[in-house]
């Protein structure tokens, strides 16, 4: 592989992805990098030869990484890039916190960012997913982000720029994004910390939160997240479709479609990433036959395949 600049970061060659994902499956990417902060991480992509690939991965919780691994330079921020701080209205929030400690320190200072206590993952990747529930939405929120890009470049963008949709963006290829602006609303911290508590256990009463899975499998093909209301549908949701289906707790090797919600994706114990993408391709399969509907995957899946 070609040649990589010497950062002050830690860059490991060859080096395992499964146990950096929720799921606990996948290979290796060529090479692991570490950055020490933005410095290191914009002269590193200055310097690295434009033919690599790079790939951003946060916390793995919405990632299958195929057993053949990446072919890529994998950059996975860490504690140079997790800072929490609150400025009036504005939450800013590096791309590696957690979501749920964001939420949490949001609301200690009594600004609302409660619909993020329950999504799994960092703030990077709630951006580039337009991450939400409860019918928020970082879009809703969100003002702008920092990024690196691929040359090496930090940049600002608004978030009209970024394209956000229903789990989907438009971030520029190959940009890192490394913190992000919220603007919030205030609100009552006691009251904003019994609202995630309803929430946390409204989520823990519904979906396997005990087991290995990386969340929602597949969009809902309504466009929209549950909203939590009375008044909310179930016709388009992928759980609904998938029951009808008759794919709840169907199962591929160690895959399985989660008993508990069915669009839940679970390692049942000792599953590749094969045995999950299959699993996958066959409840949209059995889905479309059943509906004329073509689930689209939330997932994000990336890597190789292994060679025969």
């Amino acid at each position: 592989m070609t040649a990589l600049p010497n950062p002050r970061g830690v860059l490991t060659p060859d080096r395992p992805l499964a146990d950096l994902t929720w799921l606990r499956v996948g290979g290796p990417a060529d090479w692991l990098y570490q950055p020490a902060d933005e410095a290191d991480l914009a002269g590193f992509l200055a310097a690295l030869d434009p033919a690599v690939q790079v790939f951003p991965m946060g916390v793995g919780s919405n990632l299958i990484v195929r057993d053949g691994g990446i072919r890529a330079v994998v950059i996975r921020l860490g504690r140079g890039f997790n800072g929490i701080t609150v400025e009036g209205e504005r939450v800013i929030a590096g791309a590696a916190a957690l979501d749920a400690h964001v939420a949490r320190r949001a609301a200690e200072a009594g600004r609302d960012l409660t619909f993020l206590r329950t999504i799994p993952g960092s703030i990077g990747g709630a951006v580039r997913m337009n991450a939400g529930c409860y019918g928020s939405y970082v879009a809703d929120v969100l003002e702008g982000v920092r990024v690196v890009t691929r040359d090496g470049r930090v940049e600002v963008l608004p978030a009209s720029a970024l394209g956000l949709r229903y789990r989907q963006s438009d971030l520029p290829e190959g940009a890192v994004i490394i913190e992000a602006t919220f603007r919030t609303k205030p609100g009552d911290p006691a009251a904003l910390e019994a609202r995630m508590a309803e929430q946390i256990a409204k989520r823990d009463a519904s979906q396997p939160t005990k087991d290995r899975s990386a969340g929602s499998t597949f969009r809902n093909p309504a466009g929209f997240s549950s909203t939590g209301r009375a008044d909310d549908t179930h016709e388009l949701k992928a759980w609904k479709l998938i029951d009808d289906a008759g794919m709840r707790g169907a199962r591929v090797g160690g895959a399985e479609m989660s008993r508990m919600h069915s669009n839940f994706l679970i390692n049942a114990g000792g599953a590749t990433a094969a045995d999950l993408e299959n699993l996958g391709e066959e409840v949209r399969k059995k889905v479309f036959q059943s509906s004329g509907i073509t689930l689209e995957w939330e997932i994000m899946r990336v890597g190789e395949y292994p060679h025969e």
